[in-house]
């Protein structure tokens, strides 16, 4: 009895998962925590450890969920359980990536994938499936922040076919997902925008609430980048107030910032700021320190558009971003950084160092492959140079 008590809180942690109750998710874990400690039932115990992880993890709780995550490897090693290595390596490297550790992240990740390929599933294990899409489609989301674009499109062919050969929606979903940060985060607003449209289809048709939010905010930013304001901000707005009940009042910080960027785009900057300061706060609270540099950077961009620019101001938030992008090995994020820096030095008639900054942030988007911000930067540094 007290074993089929623990499967069947894991089995509603599970129902209210797909619902998007994350709060509930975690009370129903620790009941299954407690009986499986009473039991002295090691494998459950391991198996509620690491969805009590992933659970913290989703409420940017990262200190108990790095404890459970490693009491979930822990006890997998002891028993012998390859799957639930597996598992808890997955965990860790989520973990990992929202604390800002790509590195390690991506370490883990490609752990786990070596993992999977050692491992045959018997009949009925869902491993098999689920394996073929989520850790890959992780590992583009960590390629997107570091730059490594050319290796990540390399597989965002397969990874698609290999969540549309398993005939799931939600891997599909998470496929698309991976795929669509890949993309948006280059800058190919066309392929990002059609990869991401059809998860946000696939999401609605199938009532994937937990997911819905996730597609929808990169759909909305992306529509953002294209000019597309009018559609983004209301899908923007809507996925991050979706996100944040979900997740029993923590802060989305990444979407918060994307929301942020979409209203400096559109010109209301106070609005901007709301939302890159409170990006700022709960990722430094809660120690993202990549969504840290990300809010860093936009505050030095609505410092740079205010009438007339905030130039002290933009210029430190610029630098504070640029070294923890650096410290990071956000790729991407530096050369963002170094091209804001260079628009700033421009107006403010520092051509030697405008100059300096936007050749760095073009040599940066031409290796990364990063067009889409290319124009821009080159007419302001053939701006800078006829001077």
């Amino acid at each position: 009895m007290g074993e089929q008590a623990i499967d069947l809180r894991l089995a509603l942690a599970f129902a209210l998962w797909r619902l998007g109750d994350w709060g509930r998710v975690l009370a129903c874990l620790r009941e299954a925590e407690a009986l499986a400690l009473r039991l002295g039932d090691q494998r459950r115990l391991a198996h509620v450890s690491s969805e009590m992880a992933d659970g913290f993890r989703i409420l940017s709780d990262y200190e108990p969920a790095l404890r459970a995550g490693h009491r979930a490897l822990t006890l997998a090693l002891a028993l012998g359980d390859h799957a639930l290595q597996v598992e808890a390596t997955m965990q860790l490297g989520l973990i990992y990536y929202h604390r800002g550790d790509y590195g390690q992240a991506m370490q883990a990740l490609r752990q786990m994938l070596r993992g999977v390929a050692c491992h045959s599933p018997g009949k009925g294990d869902d491993h098999a499936d689920a394996a073929a899409v989520w850790p890959w489609s992780w590992l583009l989301v960590c390629f997107s922040h570091v730059g490594a674009f050319a290796e990540g499109r390399a597989m965002c062919a397969d990874l698609l076919r290999r969540a549309e050969a398993t005939e799931r929606p939600f891997h599909l979903a998470v496929a698309t997902f991976g795929v669509g940060q890949l993309l948006l985060r280059q800058g190919d607003l066309t392929q990002a925008l059609a990869v991401c449209e059809r998860g946000l289809a696939v999401c609605q048709r199938h009532d994937l609430r937990d997911w819905l939010p996730t597609i929808a905010v990169r759909v909305g930013y992306a529509y953002a980048l294209a000019g597309r304001l009018p559609e983004a901000l209301p899908l923007l707005e809507q996925a991050v107030g979706q996100c944040e009940v979900m997740r029993a009042g923590a802060l989305p910080a990444a979407y918060v910032s994307w929301l942020g960027e979409a209203y400096l785009l559109a010109g209301r900057l106070d609005e901007a700021s709301t939302q890159a300061q409170q990006a700022l706060e709960f990722s430094r609270a809660h120690q993202e320190r990549g969504n840290e540099a990300y809010a860093l950077r936009l505050l030095g961009e609505i410092a740079a558009h205010r009438q007339p620019p905030d130039v002290a101001q933009a210029e430190a938030s610029y630098q504070q971003a640029l070294a923890l992008a650096e410290e990071l090995g956000m790729r991407p994020l530096q050369a963002h950084c170094h091209q804001g820096l260079g628009l700033l030095y421009a107006t403010t008639g520092q051509h030697e160092q405008a100059r300096t900054a936007l050749s760095t942030a073009i040599e940066m988007y031409t290796s990364m492959e990063m067009t889409f911000w290319l124009p821009q930067t080159a007419a302001a540094l053939a701006q800078v140079e006829g001077r």
